[in-house]
């Protein structure tokens, strides 16, 4: 058996430990993994009639050796990038395919399925392991309809991917915020000021609420619930008078928007259709100081959410994910996706990413008139109680 395995999407912490599962537990059935570089752009870009260029570019053989303390750092040692091979637009297409690619009006798209499912069989890919979000994992899904045996890992620090409760990355990423924000208590409550912390999150306002839960902020503001700007600046005004220390901490979730607005974006949407996100922090800072006449410390974490190595949990879940993928697949079991459930390892319908949306329980986890976390129920609750 000759596996292929991919990292696409944003970088998470966990997704080395997972790839190093894979590959041990596939060395021990006498499997040899290949690596994907670039996630999709992989397969995309590879030219069966330029075999030598090819590989140097964008494969990576694997083996005990290759991965043998990849385990201890962040990121992915086979990289990353954003791209959906039935979405190609012409600045992403590889000059070989576009003779036979051709896209008819500008701004368009053509879908290179078919060159993707050509390279998989040139390479004698048996079967695929795609580590992402759902836009990663519908790919996958997509060609596990073409045939391909496909078996997918759910990965992102949003916690957002339907079907299951837990994705690497997410524990790691509420850590590091928590960390983050307990630290900038020195340079805002040192100033008598109210701190503004911009947090990951598009869609799912998770990681915030559970950071801002954690860290014991006195507001959070998620992506799932619009905010009323001059009620927020009036309530944190009021826990920096609150507090002894003459300061306060408000958590937003980059994907929050006030009331009426729109989510803060820009640039160019990506192969999924999505546009940045970041902006929103700032915005509502100066809406504070500018309401209030208070100063603020404002500070957008982006990045250092998903920095480093991983800790315990990501660690022990992106191991036990890559292991169950090559257990399975020795199983003749495929088309589906790691997930757990109800504090269990379970497998998932590979399409279920693409099947419904997971987002706060708002009527549980969180108070739409105070905009913080309100967690009055824990009995028999998953560990992140969502």
């Amino acid at each position: 058996m000759r596996l292929g395995i991919l990292t696409g999407g944003g970088d998470v912490p966990g997704l080395n430990p997972c790839i190093k599962a894979v590959v041990r537990r596939a060395e021990e059935l006498g499997w040899e993994v290949v690596g994907f570089r670039r996630g999709w752009a992989g397969p995309l870009n590879f030219n069966p009639d330029d075999e030598e260029e090819s590989r140097r570019k964008w494969l990576m053989p694997l083996n005990r050796v290759a991965v043998r303390s990849i385990d201890r750092t962040g990121g992915t040692i086979l990289h990353s990038s954003r791209t959906n091979p039935s979405k190609v637009r012409a600045k992403d297409m590889p000059e070989f395919l576009k003779s036979s690619y051709p896209i008819a009006e500008d701004g368009g798209t053509t879908d290179c399925t078919t060159h993707v499912l050509r390279v998989l069989e040139h390479l004698g890919i048996d079967a695929l392991i795609p580590i992402g979000g759902d836009d990663t994992l519908s790919y996958g899904a997509r060609l596990h309809q073409e045939g391909m045996k496909v078996m997918s890992i759910p990965k992102t620090m949003d916690n957002d991917v339907f079907g299951t409760d837990y994705c690497i990355g997410f524990s790691t990423a509420v850590s590091r915020s928590v960390d983050h924000i307990n630290a900038l208590r020195t340079p805002t409550g040192s100033h008598e000021r109210i701190g503004v912390i911009e947090l990951f999150g598009r869609n799912s306002g998770e990681t915030a609420l559970i950071s801002g839960y954690l860290a014991d902020a006195d507001r959070v503001l998620i992506s799932e619930v619009p905010f009323d700007i001059e009620k927020v600046a009036s309530l944190i005004a009021q826990d920096r008078v609150d507090n002894p220390s003459n300061y306060a901490m408000l958590i937003v979730s980059e994907g929050a928007s006030m009331i009426g607005g729109d989510i803060v974006e820009k640039g160019e949407a990506d192969a999924y259709g999505h546009r940045k996100l970041g902006g929103i922090g700032q915005i509502v800072s100066d809406e504070i100081t500018r309401l209030t006449g208070l100063k603020t410390v404002s500070q957008n974490l982006g990045y250092m959410m998903r920095a480093g190595a991983p800790d315990a949990l990501d660690q022990m879940v992106a191991k036990s994910y890559g292991t169950m993928a090559v257990q399975k697949l020795s199983e003749g079991v495929h088309g589906r996706m790691m997930a757990l459930r109800n504090g269990k390892y379970a497998l998932v319908e590979g399409d279920i990413c693409i099947q419904g949306e997971k987002r706060v329980d708002i009527g549980e986890l969180y108070d739409v008139t105070a905009y913080r976390p309100r967690i009055a129920k824990v009995f028999d609750k998953p560990m992140f109680m969502y």
